[in-house]
């Protein structure tokens, strides 16, 4: 019996060994295909914008809306994906005299045009940190977005989640709907 275990295990390893090698190959192969994107008026842009939200799950009991400001440096790397670095700001309106407070995300984001304007859809993530509360923290977040772009603005909806463990108080989520101008550089 030991035989054809030592067979089936060499046969095992061979076919492992080849698919490494053939992983190997076509990783190259690609990461030969991949060019770098100049940065150029033509290609790169700001983002500038306000959000109007309101919360959703635990945050619905304590706070009413949530005003935002958004900036994106965006690069277009064809022309129907964009990826770039998003900061702003949200501030959490609370209900019944409660305490205010904010979030600064940090983040980067992707977005897909299928055409020159129209629909688009996107998605932004980073870590979103805490302001107004001493000793909060932050979390990752998400904000997938859906929304109708054209040459000068983005209007959109989105869902915006910062996940927080129970101990720091729990997630944090909003739904809303947003828009961004283009500032070109000239």
């Amino acid at each position: 019996m030991a035989i054809p275990h030592r067979i089936k295990k060499s046969n095992s390893m061979n076919k492992r060994v080849i698919i490494a090698i053939a992983a190997l190959i076509i990783g190259n192969s690609v990461w030969a295909q991949v060019k770098t994107t100049d940065i150029t008026k033509k290609n790169s842009w700001l983002k500038i914008g306000l959000n109007a939200g309101v919360p959703v799950g635990n945050a619905a009991d304590f706070y009413s809306f949530v005003p935002a400001l958004e900036l994106k440096g965006q690069l277009m790397e064809t022309n129907h994906f964009g990826i770039g670095l998003t900061t702003g700001y949200n501030h959490f309106l609370a209900k019944n005299n409660g305490q205010d407070f904010g979030t600064v995300p940090v983040g980067a984001f992707i977005r897909v045009y299928p055409a020159s304007k129209g629909f688009f859809a996107g998605l932004d993530g980073g870590y979103s940190f805490i302001t107004g509360v001493n000793g909060a923290k932050g979390g990752a977040y998400v904000k997938p977005q859906l929304g109708y772009h054209n040459y000068d603005w983005n209007i959109f909806g989105f869902y915006n989640h910062i996940f927080r463990s129970d101990i720091n108080g729990g997630s944090i989520a909003h739904v809303g709907i947003g828009a961004t101008y283009n500032i070109r550089f000239n």
